[in-house]
């Protein structure tokens, strides 16, 4: 029952009857372009004969009538050929048949009748015609050849069609058996994962056939969802050991602002606590901006950008901080560059690179950003003389919270570089991470440039 209830089946089935219909219409079309065929020679010829022996009677009377008919049974060239010439009473005058047959007419006008010889009947299909004086003559033809070839047609036919649907049957079972197998490894596969096997995945025959095609998204699906399950977890321990030292900070400081009589005391407290508040509310803004943008969330407000502009402005916001260190800022811009983008967006993506550079760029260090053009992409690389990031957890710092062990007495949240992601995605850009020869190098490829022909006036 659970065979017959699959669409493979009910397909099969559906195709079955396609095919029995086809095949009526085939054996229709075969009926008429041969049998029929047949059957209308046969009907043309006895017309002949009967406008020939009529033409006979007309021209040679009864004597020439009677003395053709004999010259084409003794001729014996035609041994399907009927020829009964009669009286008024129906009694036998020239032909080969003994006697007058009984006749079946039919509403065309023809006669069929059944021929008596060796114990065995056979059918016959003539015509009559009636002559001057009450003389009849009847021209007709065995038509048992004609009978045992449509038997054996229709016969073929049937058997045909029958075995072709028994076939068309049986692959659909079999093709419904091989399908319903690969669907319950699906079943089976997914089942396990509800159970909360989350490593099981669905294999693969390695056909690349339409079940290895969603085989292979299922399973980048599961991956997908591993990796952000993973995430969460990941940011929930990372929440917990991150946000407790300033939370921990801001509960001192209110404590002891609430147990001292001290103005300076108390202005210190309060300072610090609004620090420490500022800080958890710049993290979880990022969170719920990150949170927008993966989400689909975000509607993009997509227009020309020049890359150097964005570049330049940030570059004032952090132009200060990086003299106090003494950390000097080389930069490379393609002034001619622009893109399509958000504007907000990407200049929040180049605020967060250049602040993760400044950040862990020692001091006295330098910080490079370059903006360039090649091809139809725009590249926007920044790059800092810090301690890099060790290999192995290169492709794990965008995740939210990530951070590396070494960095984490560095002030921070972790979700620099996973805001950077989010709108590189948003933008379809391709973001590249790897240890430069010292310090990290980040490069944000755009491929929505926009062609020199349309670039704004300098």
């Amino acid at each position: 029952m659970r065979l017959l209830r699959t669409s493979t089946f009910q397909i099969t089935v559906l195709y079955a009857v396609v095919l029995a219909i086809s095949t009526a219409a085939v054996a229709l079309f075969l009926y008429w372009s041969t049998i029929g065929f047949l059957q209308r020679q046969t009907d043309q010829t006895i017309e002949v004969e009967i406008a020939g022996l009529r033409e006979t009677y007309r021209s040679q009377g009864l004597n020439g009538l009677t003395r053709v008919i004999g010259e084409r049974i003794r001729a014996g060239d035609d041994a399907e050929a009927l020829y009964l010439f009669a009286d008024s009473r129906l009694r036998p005058l020239a032909g080969n048949l003994d006697t007058w047959p009984e006749l079946v007419s039919t509403e065309d006008g023809w006669y069929s009748f059944l021929l008596q010889s060796d114990e065995k009947q056979t059918n016959a299909r003539a015509r009559v015609l009636q002559l001057r004086e009450g003389l009849v003559l009847l021209v007709g033809r065995d038509i048992s050849n004609l009978d045992g070839l449509l038997a054996l047609a229709g016969g073929a036919l049937i058997w045909g069609s029958g075995l072709a649907i028994a076939l068309a049957l049986a692959g659909g079972v079999f093709m419904s058996r091989r399908v319903l197998k690969r669907v319950e490894n699906v079943n089976e596969t997914t089942r396990s994962i509800i159970g909360g096997d989350f490593t099981r995945r669905v294999s693969t025959r390695g056909t690349s056939d339409e079940f290895d095609q969603l085989a292979d998204n299922l399973n980048h699906m599961l991956d997908r969802i591993e990796n952000l399950m993973g995430d969460i977890r990941h940011a929930g321990d990372s929440i917990a050991h991150d946000l407790r030292t300033p939370l921990t900070r801001l509960r001192h400081a209110l404590e002891s602002t609430s147990t001292t009589d001290d103005i300076d005391t108390m202005r210190e407290g309060i300072e610090s606590a609004t620090e420490d508040a500022d800080r958890l509310l710049s993290t979880f803004s990022a969170l719920l901006r990150i949170a927008r943008l993966e989400s689909g969330g975000y509607r993009l407000r997509k227009e020309r950008l020049r890359l150097s502009d964005l570049v330049d402005d940030a570059l004032e916001l952090y132009s200060v901080i990086a003299e106090e260190r003494g950390i000097e800022i080389q930069t490379q811009l393609d002034t001619d560059t622009e893109i399509s983008g958000d504007r907000d967006l990407v200049f929040q993506l180049v605020v967060n690179l250049l602040d993760n550079a400044i950040k862990y760029t020692p001091d006295d260090g330098s910080v490079s950003l370059t903006v360039v053009r090649s091809g139809q992409d725009v590249m926007l690389a920044v790059t800092d003389s810090g301690p890099g990031i060790p290999e192995n957890q290169i492709d794990k710092v965008t995740r939210r919270f990530y951070r590396v062990d070494a960095s984490r007495r560095r002030p921070g949240s972790g979700l620099g570089l996973s805001l950077v992601q989010a709108v590189a995605d948003h933008h379809g850009c391709k973001m590249r991470l790897a240890n430069a020869a010292q310090g990290l190098a980040v490069e944000v490829v755009f491929t929505s440039a926009v062609s020199d022909s349309q670039a704004f006036s300098s």
